[in-house]
């Protein structure tokens, strides 16, 4: 029998206390959260087209790298154009009815383009897949930030994207097996889910648009009247401030992006194999599996200009350190450096668009977001082919590191007269439970620095976000 010392006694109090902090984590979030977040893992966990249209394409189809790197494009440019869309649609039909169009346009198109046959057939498909796949971020975005408490909202960022990385390594993992089998089963199996995540939406999620009065708040604490005056893609533009943080954000998803081109490309030149890169790649989700709910525990009460200043210099000098790896060990370690900089920075920027973005035009402010990470995907690989081609690949490694320094310092300049918060919500968060009728937004009893201020950022969707 273990001694009051034994390390064996104290077993019980730590598990104790993991309990604790898991049921923390996830509890006080209202049930449309839920179903938002449910629906957002069943869309992931069918996200097998995008992962394998390359393989697909040379593999199956027999088409050349160049073309199958034109479908890429074509499925990148139509991400590009439906962020700013999408982004409006959300703020005047609504972000139900635009996530149902994008699911629903998804679900059509995706089944199409595993028929296709013409080569021109396909890419034209390919396009129109990328612009539905993405469209409903903003969307999605809009309704998390319109259901949470202002105090609940980095957690609540946060357990979505875990679900968005947890449900893409499922699905990655899948899609091989399921590919053996023949690759149109890829196309419907993604059909299916997809429909399956806008029947949920359907069924469980009603509309959470604010309404105009709801919208409208006090004046911010940077002294600019929180109006419902009508705000168009033409004021998100002339918003600099806010159009700065799009630009940082720009910098730092092009480094992200590096992961999945430039990095394997470095690898293979160094003599390393596709399951070497694998294995390295891996630890990305991984990481993000165990450490993004734990993590964001700690951080989520912390000053945002601090973490994004952080977070750009782990994605900056973590990449940067692949310019030392020899061995896949050291290629690992990289990996979990600018990892933990992207754990913390996509909460982070999630939290701060809804703390700073006018209530009433969040689907714009969102859509231009989304934006960024776009060109992001459509011109990473195009700048890292070229520099590696032309410099080498040290030299991009070290252009990284210049990059994420330059992002530091300029969360770091644009962000330190951010205002604090100075109060919550009084509105209870099982207020907006209700399965049967439109939740009561949060923000509509939060103070003017949570909800109604100048609009200044916008969160991370990452992959990123679905």
């Amino acid at each position: 029998m273990p001694t009051p010392t034994s390390p064996y006694a104290s077993r019980p109090g730590r598990w104790s206390a993991l309990r604790r902090a898991a049921v923390d984590s996830v509890s006080g979030l209202p049930r449309q959260f839920w179903w938002l977040w449910t629906s957002t893992l069943i869309n992931r966990l069918g996200a097998f087209v995008a992962t394998f249209l390359a393989l697909y394409l040379t593999v199956e189809r027999g088409y050349s790298a160049s073309y199958a790197g034109l479908v890429g494009a074509l499925y990148g440019l139509g991400g590009v154009i439906s962020s700013v869309g999408a982004g409006v649609l959300t703020d005047r039909l609504g972000r139900r009815p635009t996530m149902l169009i994008a699911q629903l346009s998804t679900s059509v198109s995706v089944a199409v383009l595993g028929f296709m046959e013409d080569p021109v057939a396909i890419a034209v498909v390919a396009g129109v897949v990328g612009m539905a796949t993405n469209a409903s971020r903003p969307a999605v975005q809009a309704m998390m930030a319109d259901i949470v408490a202002p105090e609940d909202r980095v957690r609540a960022f946060s357990l979505n994207y875990w679900a968005i990385n947890l449900g893409f390594a499922v699905s990655s993992t899948a899609a091989g097996l399921i590919a053996q089998h023949g690759y149109l089963a890829l196309f419907l199996g993604e059909s299916a889910l997809v429909l399956t995540c806008a029947l949920v939406v359907f069924v469980k999620l009603p509309e959470s648009r604010p309404s105009a009065d709801t919208a409208a708040g006090p004046q911010d604490p940077a002294g600019r009247g929180a109006s419902t005056a009508p705000v168009s893609m033409l004021t998100v533009l002339r918003d600099g401030r806010f159009m700065t943080v799009v630009g940082l954000n720009l910098l730092l998803a092009l480094l992200f992006q590096q992961a999945y081109v430039s990095m394997p490309v470095s690898m293979g030149r160094d003599g390393f194999s596709s399951a070497d890169f694998g294995a390295v790649i891996a630890v990305n989700g991984i990481l993000i599996v165990l450490l993004q709910i734990p993590v964001t525990r700690f951080i989520e009460h912390r000053s945002p200009a601090t973490l994004l200043v952080g977070s750009a210099l782990l994605a900056g000098y973590g990449f940067g350190l692949t310019a030392l790896a020899g061995s896949v060990a050291m290629y690992a370690l990289a990996v979990a450096v600018w990892t933990l900089g992207e754990i913390i920075n996509s909460p982070t920027q999630m939290g701060l668009v809804v703390r700073l973005s006018p209530v009433h035009g969040r689907g714009r402010y969102q859509g231009m977001y989304a934006l960024s990470w776009s060109i992001a995907s459509l011109t990473a690989p195009l700048i890292g082919g070229t520099v590696i081609d032309h410099y080498g690949a040290d030299t991009l490694w070290a252009g990284c590191a210049v990059v994420g320094t330059v992002a530091a310092l300029g969360y770091g300049l644009l962000l330190r007269s951010l205002p604090a918060r100075t109060a919550t919500t009084t509105a209870s968060p099982s207020s907006s439970a209700s399965p049967s009728a439109p939740p009561a937004p949060a923000h509509a009893s939060a103070s003017a620095s949570d909800s109604n201020a100048a609009p200044a950022g916008a969160p991370a969707t990452g992959e990123q976000v679905a």
